[in-house]
């Protein structure tokens, strides 16, 4: 079973600590906080927002209208001519 246990950890703050200095590991640590601070504060309002949101319910769909391809509210007259995609126009 592959897990991160103490002597892989140890392996891994080393290989940080070469890479990146002793002086900035402070503020590395200290912007991963603040991130993950901040990625919990998003998520719970989120969450609120969801809550105070009103749920929609099927009576509420039947009222729509149903709008299917080429159906318009404007009537067919010599200005308003329907377009149709079935043929291509040639002039």
């Amino acid at each position: 079973m592959m897990g991160i246990g103490f002597p892989e950890l140890m392996i891994i703050l080393v290989i940080i600590m070469i890479i990146f200095g002793a002086g900035k590991l402070p503020e590395i640590g200290s912007a991963f906080g603040n991130s993950i601070r901040n990625f919990k504060k998003s998520m719970k309002e989120a969450e609120e927002n969801a809550e105070e949101l009103p749920e929609v319910t099927d009576t509420e769909d039947t009222d729509a209208k149903e709008v299917t391809e080429g159906d318009n509210d404007t009537p067919e007259t010599a200005d308003n001519p329907k377009a149709s995609t079935s043929e291509p126009e040639n002039k």
